[in-house]
């Protein structure tokens, strides 16, 4: 399994600083809702503190739980990905504290520096790796025990 990685620590010092010129301090209260899935996604977030939950509607009323959050961990991927949506919800499981990256700011600042826009894509290639490699057990564990169950 690949190693979670912290978007913030994985840049060299100096891509980070210009990546943070960016940046605005942020906060959500527990249980706000910071994205629906199919809005405009044209920010991301680097927690701080406290827990989100990335969350799919299975039903009208209901989600699952497909991932939790914690500092230093990227929220938000789709921005960088056309057709620039969300895949998922996310909601402050915590108050939660993070740094805000406006999408526009962050692709004009890639194209100036094309090393940084480099790192931040494989970055952000290496972040979704590991999460869908940690779905992918969750898939199969669950799938292991439905089959239990049932026989």
């Amino acid at each position: 399994m690949t190693k979670a990685i912290k978007l913030l620590t994985a840049l060299p010092p100096p891509q980070r600083q210009r990546l943070m010129s960016l940046a605005r301090e942020v906060s959500f209260p527990e249980d706000a809702r910071i994205f629906e899935a199919g809005g405009t996604a044209d920010r991301f977030w680097v927690i701080r503190s406290g827990a989100v939950s990335l969350d799919q509607r299975v039903t009208s009323l209901q989600r699952i739980t497909v991932a939790s959050l914690g500092a230093g961990d990227l929220l938000g991927w789709s921005w960088l990905f056309p057709p620039y949506q969300w895949d998922f919800g996310a909601e402050a499981f915590s108050p939660v504290r993070a740094y805000e990256f406006e999408a526009e700011a962050v692709l004009r600042l890639c194209e100036e520096d094309t090393q940084l826009g480099l790192s931040l894509v494989r970055y952000v290639a290496e972040i979704l790796a590991h999460r869908l490699e940690i779905t992918r057990g969750k898939l199969m564990e669950q799938y292991g025990q439905h089959r239990r169950s049932v026989l």
